[in-house]
C-alpha cells in the first residue's frame, strides 16, 4: 500500500482503494509510519481522498492518529466551486489552538516563585470539564463575541490592539453569524468564556532552553533562558455543540440526496449549498469565541504575573488555530486558486513574504507552535515557502496521541504522574486526577521525532525549544 518517497514522506497511491480521486501523502519517519498503521489513520487519509472536489492530495502530518472522519493531523483542500466542506474535517473543538506569550523574565526570576505562580494561575483561570468562567454574558453579548472575536475582548479591556496584530486572521473571521448557531450551543458557551477546559488543554510556564535560528528567535522576541507561557484552549462546549449540530445536518443532507460515502463520519455538504454556508458561518462564530477565549485567559495570566512578579508585560508572540477550515489562495497546477483548506489537528505554516502573517514576521515567516505533552519540550518553528508549495502551508499541531485516554489512565496514577513530573523539574496542578493520568507524557508520541520530521521535510523549520517548569490542566 505505502510507497516511500523519501525519509520523511510516504504516499498512498490512489489505486489503493476504489473511489480515491487523489493520492495520500503522509509526513513521517519509519517509526511514526509504523505507529500510524496500528489504528485507522492511513485508511482515513485514503477515505478523505474519495470526497468530491478535493485537490492535489489528502495529507497527514507526523503527529497524525485516528479521529472522527478525518484523522487528527489531516489536511485537505477543496475547490470552492465544486468541493465540499466536512465538519469531521474540522473537528469538535473548533479553533482549538495555541498562543505563545514572551516575558521580560528569566529562569532565575521565576523558579523561586513557581509554586505561588502556579497556585495563583490555577485559582484565577477556571479549568475542567464544563467549568463556567468569571465572565457572565447575556445572549446578546455572547452573540457580540461570536461576531467580533478578539475585537470584543480588546474593547472590553481584556487585551491591547497590539495583541490583535499577532493573532491568525487578527482573531476575527468576518463571515461569522450567530443566527446559525443553535440555542443549545449558545447555552453551552454562555458562561464558558475565559476557561481552559479539560483534556489536552493547558497553560504552561516554560524556559527557552535552546535556540536553533538566532535571527528568527530575535524577530519573534525570544532569547535563551527567557520565561514564556503557552496557552492551549478552544471553543469549549459551544464549538463542540456546533460540530454535533452540523454533523446531523450534513448526515441528513447526504441521505436526502442519496449521496454515497465510504465512511458516514465523512458527512459533508457542497461548500456553496445553504447548509455548507451555514456551517462555515457557525464554524467562524465558534472560532471567534475561541480567539476571545484565549485572549481572556491571557488577560488573567498577565494579571497574575503582575501580582507575583511585578510586571504583566507579557507580549503575544503568536496565536494560531489547529481545528478549522479556511478560505485561502494556493498555487495549484502553476496557477493561483482559491480553496477551502481543512486543517484538523494541523496548523498554518505560512512562509516569509506571505500577506497573511504579521508585518513584523514578513522576513522570516510566521511562528509555528508545536506543544509537547506535560514534562516534554515544546517547539517554536517558522513557516516556509516549501510548505506553501507542498502542504497548503500546513504543519503539525503537537506530539499526537499514542495511546487512548482509557489506556493511558489505566497505566498510571495521578500521584505517579506528579512525582514523575517533579523529576523532570515540572510542577503540575490539575482540576482532576483524570486530567493528569489521561495526559501523562507516555500517552503521546515523541514530540522531538515529530518536530524533526517537520523540520527535515522543510514544511516548518526549528527556531527554539521550550522546556516546561509549571503547568495547569483541567
Amino acid at each position: 500500500m505505502l510507497e516511500k518517497i523519501d525519509n520523511f514522506k510516504f504516499k498512498i497511491p490512489k489505486s489503493f482503494k476504489t473511489g480515491m480521486k487523489l493520492d495520500g501523502i503522509i509526513y513521517a519517519d519509519e517509526n511514526l509510519i509504523q505507529n500510524m498503521q496500528k489504528d485507522q489513520t492511513l485508511d482515513q487519509v485514503a477515505n478523505v481522498a474519495t470526497l468530491p472536489g478535493f485537490l492535489c492530495y489528502s495529507m497527514a502530518m507526523p503527529d497524525a492518529h485516528q479521529g472522527y472522519g478525518f484523522c487528527i493531523g489531516g489536511v485537505a483542500a477543496a475547490d470552492i466551486e465544486n468541493g465540499v466542506v466536512s465538519a469531521g474535517g474540522v473537528g469538535f473543538d473548533i479553533n482549538c489552538g495555541v498562543r505563545l506569550l514572551s516575558s521580560p523574565f528569566e529562569e532565575k526570576d521565576v523558579k523561586p516563585k513557581i509554586q505561588t505562580l502556579i497556585e495563583e494561575l490555577f485559582k484565577n483561570i477556571p479549568t475542567g470539564t464544563g467549568k463556567d468562567g468569571k465572565i457572565k454574558l447575556s445572549k446578546n453579548e455572547l452573540e457580540n463575541v461570536l461576531h467580533n472575536g478578539v475585537k470584543w475582548a480588546i474593547k472590553n479591556k481584556y487585551g491591547t490592539e497590539r495583541d490583535e496584530e499577532f493573532i491568525e486572521d487578527n482573531g476575527f473571521l468576518n463571515y461569522a453569524k450567530s443566527s446559525v448557531v443553535s440555542e443549545k450551543a449558545i447555552l453551552r458557551g454562555k458562561d464558558q468564556l475565559g476557561t481552559l477546559g479539560s483534556g489536552n488543554h493547558f497553560l504552561e510556564i516554560q524556559i527557552v532552553d535552546k535556540i536553533y535560528d538566532d535571527e528568527a528567535a530575535k524577530i519573534f522576541g525570544l532569547f535563551l533562558g527567557q520565561i514564556t507561557v503557552l496557552i492551549h484552549s478552544g471553543s469549549r462546549g459551544l464549538g463542540h455543540q456546533v460540530c454535533t449540530d452540523y454533523l446531523e445536518i450534513m448526515d441528513k443532507y447526504i441521505k436526502n440526496n442519496k449521496i454515497s460515502l465510504i465512511d458516514r463520519q465523512l458527512a459533508c455538504v457542497p461548500i456553496n449549498s445553504l447548509e455548507g454556508q451555514n456551517y462555515l458561518s457557525a464554524m467562524a462564530a465558534s472560532a471567534n469565541f475561541a480567539f476571545a477565549n484565549r485572549q481572556c485567559i491571557t488577560h488573567w495570566t498577565r494579571e497574575v504575573f503582575g501580582k507575583i512578579l511585578g510586571s504583566k508585560e507579557l507580549n503575544l508572540v503568536y496565536d494560531l488555530g489547529h481545528n478549522i477550515a479556511k478560505f485561502e489562495e494556493h498555487i495549484i497546477n502553476n496557477k493561483p486558486r482559491k480553496v477551502l483548506v481543512h486543517r484538523k489537528g494541523a496548523t498554518r505554516a505560512f512562509g516569509k513574504g506571505n500577506k497573511n502573517i504579521p508585518s513584523a514576521y514578513i522576513e522570516v515567516g510566521q511562528p509555528v507552535l508545536i506543544p509537547g505533552s506535560m514534562g516534554t519540550y515544546s517547539y517554536v518553528l517558522k513557516g516556509t515557502e516549501k510548505a506553501m508549495l507542498e502542504s497548503f502551508g500546513s504543519s503539525c499541531h503537537g506530539a499526537g496521541r499514542a495511546k487512548s485516554r482509557t489506556k493511558a489512565k489505566s497505566e498510571t496514577t495521578a500521584s505517579e504522574v506528579l512525582n514523575e513530573l517533579k523529576k523532570y523539574g515540572v510542577l503540575a496542578k490539575a482540576q482532576s486526577k483524570d486530567g493528569l493520568t489521561e495526559e501523562n507524557p507516555s500517552a503521546y508520541k515523541n514530540v522531538d521525532s515529530v518536530v524533526e520530521v517537520v523540520h527535515k521535510a522543510g514544511i516548518a523549520l526549528k527556531v527554539c525549544r521550550l522546556k516546561p517548569i509549571g503547568v495547569i490542566k483541567g
